[in-house]
């Protein structure tokens, strides 16, 4: 054995002790495993409310786009309305953006989600539906904020400048944001009021 050294153990004493405190961790079954990490909160799959239905439309632009959310969606476990288009057949924005803003104004559908190019269209002709707030969101922050700050309803999407993995970020991140009320709920009312003031016919906001 290796003779101490100013008082101090040698290596080969060190080893040893070592080796009788891992024996006997060991032997107790005292060693830690990582906890398998939790499962997240804010999927687009987490506490999806029972009989929740997405309506979803598009034009010819946002039309592949359409089509891949349609699909994650429903993997997802979300009843999903289809309003169009069907093909990269040339078309108007705004039709498309009207059946859905209708489906989500009438309660038919709670969220709607609408593509074109930009996705500043779609979103001018929804919010001219009563009770429609939709936002343009062209990523995660915007889409949390709208939720959280402004209560959107509808989301609208530019498929010409997002990629479709973003876009699902988008969506999953808009879903799982819940309102925020509270002073957010005073500035919303605010719109709303504005809304029905202007509200041709006498028509009020749901």
């Amino acid at each position: 054995m290796t003779p101490q050294r100013n008082g101090l153990p040698s290596e080969e004493e060190v080893r040893s002790l070592v080796a009788r405190i891992l024996a006997g961790v060991i032997d107790s079954g005292a060693v830690d495993h990582p906890a398998a990490p939790p499962e997240d909160p804010r999927s687009a799959t987490a506490a999806i409310p029972q009989g929740s239905c997405i309506a979803i439309g598009s034009d010819h632009g946002g039309f592949p786009l359409k089509e891949r959310l349609a699909f994650n969606l429903k993997e997802a476990g979300w009843e999903v309305t289809d309003c169009g288009t069907h093909s990269h057949e040339s078309v108007d924005y705004p039709d498309f953006a009207l059946a859905v803003a209708e489906k989500v104004s009438s309660g038919e559908c709670r969220w709607g989600i609408v593509i074109d190019g930009a996705g500043i269209g779609s979103a001018i002709t929804a919010n001219k539906v009563p009770g429609i707030r939709a936002a343009t969101c062209y990523d995660i922050s915007s889409a949390r904020n709208s939720r959280e700050h402004n209560h959107a309803n509808v989301l609208s999407l530019g498929a010409g400048l997002i990629g479709e993995g973003l876009a699902w970020q988008i969506v999953e991140e808009w879903l799982s944001t819940e309102w925020g009320g509270d002073r957010h709920a005073r500035r919303v009312a605010k719109i709303e009021s504005i809304e029905k003031k202007y509200a041709r016919g006498g028509v009020e906001a749901p």
